[in-house]
């Protein structure tokens, strides 16, 4: 029989559900919504997810990092790379004007020793913001960022994947991007699992129709229905899928000057792992696979 895998994911994933409607996926994948970075994380060392769709910077603090949100460690390994943030963005409440309305002002963050939080410290920087010029609300997951922003329980907060175009419509600010170049979404998994693996060329071949346009209407359909977006947004959700900065990526390779990028954000921001991490066993298949081939 073939494995059932279970994926959890911040945001529903547009990418593995047109695939599974062009017949590309190899496995019966069901999609486990996760509420923040520790709950799936938690639920990944558990064993009740198999994989998880993630920021790379999780993948660091769970393998790397004891003082982690959840204490512990583990052979958390980058399968493949998925996308390049997909329009990541500072995001501000309707009527704010500049950076300098958010003073005083609640920010909402997944965590705040988390990937997402130190693009939004770098961003708030680059902006004339510090550390004390605004407070952190802790929020969870994407979606709930939105819900929070749109309800008035934050002032601003980091959005993408189909989140940052559900704020647009509602008259939310965009305020600056991430520092670039940059890799917002990894398949990841504890250690070397061959069906995670297999789904990650499962994605890799889906993210190649999506890139040579050959299944627009189905990205534009699941957009729609997955994101709870109107079609002319979901159109606008397929060209974030496909621009060469902050879309898909082509060959799921987990890209050094990204990854430099995510790691850089920690030094600053939190507390980073030394050395170098491509040859520590952070991509699976470096450390059996001399070619990187099957990490990529």
């Amino acid at each position: 029989m073939t494995r059932r895998l279970v994926v959890g994911a911040f945001s529903p994933s547009v990418v593995l559900r047109t695939g599974r409607r062009l017949g590309l996926l190899g496995c019966e994948v069901a999609e486990e919504p996760v509420p923040s970075s520790p709950a799936q994380f938690r639920s990944l060392l558990d064993g009740a997810l198999d994989a998880a769709l993630t920021s790379p910077d999780n993948v660091l603090a769970y393998r790397f990092v004891p003082g982690n949100p959840l204490g512990t460690t583990a052979d958390v390994r980058i399968v493949s790379a998925v996308d390049r943030g997909l329009g990541l963005a500072l995001y501000a409440r309707p009527g704010v004007s500049s950076a300098a309305d958010l003073k005083g002002e609640l920010i909402g963050v997944d965590v705040p020793d988390s990937g997402f939080a130190f693009a939004l410290y770098a961003v708030l920087d680059g902006l004339g913001l510090r550390p004390g010029d605004y407070g952190l609300a802790t929020l969870g997951s994407t979606p709930r960022r939105l819900d929070a922003l749109l309800t008035g329980r934050c002032a601003a907060t980091m959005l993408n994947a189909g989140s940052d175009l559900r704020a647009e419509d509602a008259g939310a600010v965009r305020l600056a991007g991430v520092p670039r170049p940059y890799l917002g979404t990894v398949l990841c998994s504890v250690g070397s699992d061959p069906a995670v693996r297999a789904l990650a060329g499962d994605l890799r071949e889906t993210t190649r129709a999506i890139l040579r346009r050959e299944a627009d209407d189905i990205v534009v359909e699941e957009a729609m229905a997955a994101l709870s977006l109107p079609r002319a947004a979901a159109a606008r959700y397929l060209d974030r899928l496909t621009d060469p900065d902050e879309g898909l990526v082509t060959d799921g390779h987990a890209d050094a000057p990204s990854l430099a990028t995510v790691l850089d954000l920690r030094r600053r921001y939190g507390t980073a792992p030394d050395g170098d991490l491509l040859t520590r066993g952070l991509l699976d298949g470096e450390d059996d696979d001399p070619g990187g081939e099957r990490g990529r």
